[in-house]
């Protein structure tokens, strides 16, 4: 403005300015550009006005008051300059002394040049195949299949190679009860328990010599076990009447306890459901089953080996079958059977023929041979019927299913002396019952004096291949306490039964041939997954009631020990019998067992259509 002089340039004057009304030389970094122009300091300019001493605040100089001429300038009474009134610059950098020309030349200039010379090699391309780029590469590469794999991968594998939630034998996936509790078993419960001494892990079979693995064992040391449905990964309790062999107690579960190392299985004279007497009836029904081995249980039986009365047991069925739940054995039990033909059919009959199942058989039923309803699942099933669980051979045809019977032991006590009944039954029957016992080709019983062949041989429910041998009398609750050992071994060609850890007889197939009186074929020992139940039972159909019962009774197990050789399985659902399928189809049956009969149309039936037999009807 007119009357003010311009802005003093604090840049354009070093330690060699002129004196005060010189004319000053800017500083520059080269020529200046025509449009720079030099100014004049103030006429009060002085040393200490350099470039240094406006860069410190604090000096002297900058504390100095412009004339009333300059800019911003303040009367020697006025406040402080401020910061922006000391470093004020001009907004044209060419008046600070800057070289903006083009061809001012700068340090970075080859940051933002091209030149054509040095750029030429990469312009033409280079490789892309630098260590950088394929640790790049290689990165993103493993990245990618890490997600393939975790998002695709694993679900496929997991999908093929993964194995099925075990349900430990209980009602759920883990164990769980089902009321979705998990039983806690302080001892950690697997195949073999931990309590089984190392000195019971090998078998030596009776047969030849051979030796055995101990697959499966429960010692029963693990006090107040319950046994209700789903608390146990391997028993279970059954809660109803056993009406099929007309007993005189309840089985509930409150009857079977452990204790002192003990399983206790205890028939009470109490009433309960209308009847006068509560007892317990223990299985592991579809949760441990065998196809062949060695079954040794060690027991102190119930009551006295001079008072009769009393039923115990220890046996196997096959898993078809739940035994108490009569829909599932009707048409299955006792049928140990692979063949296609009138064995096969209802009553053992096709129209009038055989004449021989019409008379002269039990006397008890108007000397008929068979009362049995059929094998439900025969061979002679219609090739490729859903209702059948298989397996099937390669001309199309099924296999013989059933649930068989195989008993370890049944006691009874008559004329004051103990005996136990080690036998197998079997259906299609002979004629009159009558099975082949050779000895040496059918049979074979150890020692004469202790063991005989059971002259019971079967009803129109039953053909019964037994033996009867006389049991320790010490080995009973009332008589002496001991304990003793009881076992079938058994394979595809032979059964052995134990009696007080002794071999008492055997049976091979030969006993149970066919019988062209009746047009059967052979009976099989039985191929199907089994499964154990130990019960305490009174009925007028085994034994006689004598009035000096004591009560409660108790049979008690020290333990269950199976032993299999090669080749042999454990397990309810094996590949060559699979049972799993057809239960969960059917599992009403086999969990109401106010169900009597597979077919039917009462009250009491499941009213379900057999298979069909080729024998008899148009497939």
């Amino acid at each position: 403005m007119a009357g003010r002089k311009p802005p003093a340039y604090p840049f354009s004057k070093g330690a060699g300015s002129t004196s005060a009304g010189a004319k000053s030389t800017v500083a520059s970094r080269g020529p200046l550009p025509p449009s720079a122009s030099r100014q004049d300091y103030p006429s009060s300019a002085g040393p200490d006005d350099s470039t240094a001493n406006l860069l410190a605040p604090g000096s002297a100089a900058s504390q100095r008051n412009f004339s009333s001429g300059s800019l911003n300038s303040h009367s020697p009474t006025s406040v402080a300059p401020s910061i922006s009134d000391k470093f004020s610059l001009s907004a044209d950098p060419t008046s600070w002394g800057t070289d903006l020309s083009a061809s001012h030349a700068e340090p970075d200039d080859y940051l933002h040049n091209p030149d054509p010379r040095r750029d030429r090699k990469n312009d033409r391309g280079g490789t892309i195949f630098t260590i950088r780029g394929i640790a790049n590469l290689g990165f993103l590469a493993f990245l990618g299949l890490g997600l393939i794999t975790l998002f695709a991968g694993y679900p496929i594998m997991s999908h093929f190679l993964g194995s099925t939630m075990s349900k430990l034998g209980s009602t759920g996936l883990g164990g769980i009860n089902s009321t979705g509790q998990v039983p806690e078993i302080s001892n950690d419960f697997g195949l073999i328990d931990v309590d089984t001494p190392q000195s019971a892990y090998k078998y030596t079979t009776h047969r030849d010599g051979s030796t055995w693995d101990l697959v499966f064992s429960d010692e029963f040391n693990v006090d107040n076990r319950s046994f209700y449905p789903g608390d146990d990964p391997y028993w279970e309790a059954i809660d109803l009447y056993y009406w099929s062999t007309g007993d005189m107690e309840w089985y509930d579960p409150r009857a079977i306890n452990t204790n002192n190392g003990y399983l206790n299985i205890v028939m009470e004279e109490v009433e309960t459901h209308n009847l006068s007497y509560r007892s317990g009836h223990l299985s592991s029904w579809n949760k441990f089953c065998l196809s062949q081995g060695y079954v040794e249980v060690n027991v102190s039986l119930p009551g006295s080996s001079s008072i009769s009365g009393l039923w115990p047991a220890v046996w196997m069925m096959g898993n078809l079958g739940r035994a108490g739940y009569g829909a599932t054995t009707d048409g299955m039990w006792p049928y140990s059977y692979d063949e296609c033909d009138w064995g096969t059919l209802p009553n053992q009959t096709y129209g009038d023929l055989p004449t021989a199942a019409f008379s002269g058989n039990d006397k008890y039923h108007e000397g008929k041979l068979s009362f049995l309803t059929g094998q439900r699942l025969s061979r002679c099933t219609c090739p490729g019927d859903p209702n059948h669980p298989g397996p099937q051979r390669s001309d199309g045809t099924f296999y013989g299913r059933a649930a068989p019977e195989l008993d370890i032991f049944e006691a009874i006590v008559t004329n004051e002396i103990g005996y136990v009944s080690q036998s197998c039954q079997f259906a299609p029957f002979n004629a009159d019952y009558i099975w082949t016992n050779t000895t040496g080709t059918a049979t074979d019983v150890y020692n004469s004096t202790s063991t005989v062949l059971n002259p019971y041989k079967g009803n129109v429910y039953q053909e019964a291949v037994s033996g009867l041998s006389t049991t320790n009398p010490l080995a009973y609750e009332n008589s002496g306490g001991a304990f003793t050992v009881y076992g079938v071994e058994y394979t595809s060609d032979y059964v052995t039964w134990f009696n007080d850890g002794r071999p008492m007889w055997s049976m091979y197939p030969p006993a149970v041939g066919g019988d062209s009186v009746v047009n059967i074929s052979s009976r099989i020992i039985p191929n199907e997954p089994m499964y154990i139940i130990m019960n305490l039972a009174m009925s007028d159909t085994f034994g006689i009631q004598s009035p000096d019962l004591v009560f409660p009774s108790t049979m008690r197990v020290d333990y269950v020990r199976v032993y299999q050789g090669s080749g042999m399985t454990i397990g309810c659902n094996p590949t060559d019998h699979p049972t799993e399928a057809y239960i969960n189809t059917y599992m009403e049956m086999y969990t109401n067992p106010n169900l009597t009969t597979f077919t039917g149309g009462y009250a009491a039936s499941y009213n379900q259509t057999k298979p069909k037999n080729q024998l008899v009807d148009t497939c």
